[in-house]
């Protein structure tokens, strides 16, 4: 089977194990029904997500003029405490970071390798947790805009990473602790703005499995600009890595918005 399009973040559907897609303008791979068969991976161009033109891509999936300019990924994107759209303040357009940014946020720890703060939109749970890798997570709060969540993430960083350390993930390295006891432990270190809302969030443990029939030992990297064609057996997928038997790794969001043929044989 031969497949071409643009790379996207593959899609996931909460199930035990998840279910991951590999999604194109006129078809689709199911990742779980290909594990233990060849794929081959061929870059063959660019496509900017947001212009869609065949320009670099710079970051994001993104080339360099839209990256600059689009709302899209503003900075309160990685940080969200630079929100601004609960003052009315506009960062590149108001419109668009009010529908963002003025909705119910989630602050969490996932464990993906350590214990990680962060902060996703509520109807992001729990596609976050999939992208990043969790085996399991918990809600801290639930908060009504994303610049409350932004300084709680702040608060909670001296205590906890803000990083996946993605190999130790990937190789399956878990560090085994009690969410539901450090969860209680964090309301005295909340700002004193967010701390009402601690009560009133949903504190149950999501676990999460993924259709992985081999972790790597030992891992290598796959970066189409320097290999623009691979070929390996695939024996898994986590976070947003499709996991190879000879223990190469390839992040699908790294290359967003790179032309690939893919052959599934």
């Amino acid at each position: 089977m031969q497949y071409e399009g643009v790379l996207n973040k593959m899609q996931a559907e909460w199930n035990t194990p998840i279910e991951y897609y590999l999604v194109f303008k006129n078809n689709f791979i199911n990742i779980n029904q290909i594990l233990d068969r060849k794929l081959k991976i061929e870059f063959t161009g660019y496509e900017c997500l947001n212009c869609g033109q065949p320009k670099k891509i710079f970051r994001q999936g993104f080339c360099y003029d839209c990256f600059m300019s689009s709302p899209a990924v503003g900075d309160w994107i990685m940080r969200p405490e630079l929100s601004t759209a609960h003052l009315g303040i506009e960062d590149r357009n108001l419109t668009y970071e009010r529908k963002v940014q003025l909705q119910p946020h989630i602050v969490y720890l996932a464990v993906t390798s350590d214990v990680k703060v962060g902060v996703t939109r509520k109807t992001q749970v729990p596609t976050r947790w999939i992208d990043q890798g969790a085996s399991k997570a918990i809600e801290i709060v639930e908060v009504p805009n994303r610049y409350l969540a932004g300084i709680t993430e702040v608060a909670l960083k001296n205590s906890f990473t803000d990083k996946t350390n993605w190999r130790k993930m990937l190789q399956n390295e878990i560090l085994d602790v009690n969410l539901q006891e450090l969860r209680d432990s964090l309301k005295s270190k909340l700002p004193t703005d967010v701390q009402p809302y601690f009560a009133q969030t949903d504190s149950s443990i999501f676990n999460l499995e993924y259709p992985v029939l081999q972790f790597p030992s030992k891992i290598k990297s796959l970066n189409l600009d320097k290999t623009p064609f691979f070929e390996g057996t695939i024996k898994g997928v986590k976070g947003q890595y499709l996991l190879f038997e000879d223990g190469t790794v390839f992040n699908v969001r790294t290359y967003e918005g790179y032309v690939v043929k893919i052959g599934v044989f």
